[in-house]
């Protein structure tokens, strides 16, 4: 693949908790910026951002005002930007069937517990939720790190699936 900036998919079912934290981070981490475009979207958007999501990313200092939870509809749209890659970061998400998406972009699977179903005391959900951003957080600067001007697209399909199996 060829030195560019890339757009980058991540999907969930409801798009409130966990790809919400990886398109914040995929789209602030100095290592990424200038580099790939983020978004996320679900199979079954829940219509609002998890307010820990949103929480945990504000005390982080990551900006949280232009995230919402949309449908993955959005990015089969003739209009929409074409992924070059598009991760399912939920186990629901991964067992769906997913769009056809333009572009054939590369595809894997970087599953996390989902923080938002962590029942508990106020102090057990933050750490939840912080806890998913750390596990998304060393994916996507793994990811970040690969040389894509040296990787043919088979090379970066099989690194991408490896880097979900941490």
């Amino acid at each position: 693949m060829s030195h560019r900036k890339y757009n980058v998919l991540f999907l969930c079912t409801g798009n409130s908790a966990r790809s919400i934290l990886a398109e914040a981070l995929m789209n602030h981490l100095p290592g990424t910026k200038g580099k790939f475009t983020a978004y996320s979207a679900g199979s079954q958007p829940k219509g609002q951002v998890h307010p820990l999501a949103l929480e945990t990313l504000a005390d982080l200092g990551i900006p949280t005002a232009e995230l919402r939870s949309k449908s993955w509809d959005e990015f089969g749209a003739a209009d929409a930007p074409q992924m070059d890659f598009v991760f399912t970061v939920c186990d629901n998400a991964a067992n769906e069937t997913c769009p056809i998406w333009p572009g054939h972009p590369v595809t894997a699977h970087w599953g996390l517990p989902d923080p938002a179903a962590v029942e508990g005391d106020i102090a057990t959900r933050r750490k939840a939720f912080r806890d998913t951003l750390r596990a998304m957080r060393t994916r996507i600067e793994l990811f970040a790190e690969l040389p894509f001007d040296k990787l043919d697209r088979m090379a970066l399909q099989q690194r991408a699936h490896q880097i979900g199996q941490r």
